[in-house]
């Protein structure tokens, strides 16, 4: 009988549901592979709605969603529970993706078990401590304690290298979100927010980063008020996050106003959609700018750094800082100067790699046939 190769995934936040269903669903088909997930539901709400997207069951739910926890009070809550976990499972590789703070504590949980950790979406960087917060050093610590990493790209690699990493344990898989973004964009999509969009151009709006919360998240959302009240054919959609913080922001600033539309988050389906129907993208978001270079969209990143330095090469994604005035000057610049929109409108970094199937082949490859 073939020996089974013991896999868990751990994860807790939508992004990372969105970026490890595939992984999953390639695990799930795999008869050498015994599969076993772990959610932390450091996002509750947001990431029940993702399992069900993808039907994904897991087979443990740590339920840490708290509002207003620390970030010390979620690496704490998740190290209590991992640990136990993996050590009645014994799985041969935990798999993380990204740079979350559940993705770094169930990475420190896997070493101090002397589990191999497999990080999903290594090596990317801005080399800014403090930006984006706390991802920047989450995932360099996630790199330093794993023992597989699954680079996206050329540039993710080169990172990895220059930290020292063995280069016979990095592997350029490419990106999971195009696994996933070919099962969720629909050709004859339709939605409530479409419609209420009619002839005009559709702004699509995602903000929540910790590093934003407060002042640079108010001055963002006067600059977007300002440019709706000047620019008549603008329509801005504004999925908002479930954290009360940026909630009441929101609503501050940017309620009441018959061409800002504040919405619940969507599912994802909905999302990439609606993202696909944009006519510019406004984000202080990482994934959305994978997501928008390979849809062809423009993006305006609401940071002072980016980690995607692939997307900045195509060309479609502009780093403008969180300051009212450069929010308001770069997004009407778009906004009003169709050559310089068209220089941005740009696609192709992505090609459809299979990233998920590269990931499960490789583990195969280590655990059963070397």
């Amino acid at each position: 009988m073939q020996k089974k190769i013991k896999v868990m995934t751990i994860f807790g936040t939508r992004p990372e549901a969105i970026k490890m269903a595939p992984v999953i669903k390639e695990l799930q088909k795999r008869e050498e592979i015994e599969c076993k997930v772990c959610v932390t539901a450091q996002h509750r709400e947001m990431l029940d709605q993702l399992l069900e997207v993808f039907e994904i069951k897991p087979n443990y739910d740590l339920n840490i969603m708290k509002q207003g926890q620390s970030l010390s009070e979620i690496t704490a809550k998740v190290l209590g529970q991992i640990e136990k976990i993996i050590n009645e499972e014994k799985p041969d590789i935990v798999l993380v993706h990204g740079d979350t703070t559940t993705a770094f504590a169930g990475a420190l949980g896997a070493f101090y078990t002397q589990t191999d950790v497999g990080h999903v979406e290594a090596g990317l960087r801005t080399w800014n401590k403090y930006s984006p917060f706390p991802e920047e050093i989450n995932r360099q610590m996630i790199d330093i304690l794993s023992d597989i990493h699954f680079a996206p790209t050329d540039i993710s690699k080169k990172n990895l290298l220059k930290e020292g990493k063995d280069e016979k344990n990095i592997y350029v898989t490419g990106n999971t979100l195009i696994d996933t973004l070919k099962t969720t964009l629909q050709e004859n999509f339709n939605h409530n927010v479409i419609k209420w969009i009619e002839n005009d151009r559709l702004v699509l709006l995602t903000a929540h980063r910790r590093e934003n919360i407060g002042e640079p998240m108010k001055n963002i959302f006067k600059a977007i008020r300002h440019l709706v009240e000047e620019i008549k054919d603008i329509k801005v959609v504004y999925p908002v996050h479930l954290n009360k913080k940026v909630r009441d922001i929101a609503n501050e600033i940017l309620s009441n106003c018959d061409r800002i539309k504040l919405i619940e988050p969507l599912n994802v389906i909905h999302f990439h959609n609606i993202m696909n129907k944009a006519y510019l993208i406004l984000t202080d978001s990482g994934g959305i700018q994978e997501e928008a270079t390979f849809l062809g969209k423009p993006v305006l990143v609401l940071r002072d750094a980016t980690e995607r330095l692939e997307e900045m090469k195509v060309g479609n994604i502009k780093v403008i800082g969180t300051t009212e005035e450069k929010v308001y000057e770069e997004t009407k610049k778009i906004l009003t100067n169709s050559n310089y929109y068209k220089q941005m409108k740009k696609c192709g970094l992505y090609e459809d790699m299979n990233a998920s199937k590269k990931i499960v082949d490789i583990i195969i490859k280590k655990y059963i046939n070397s």
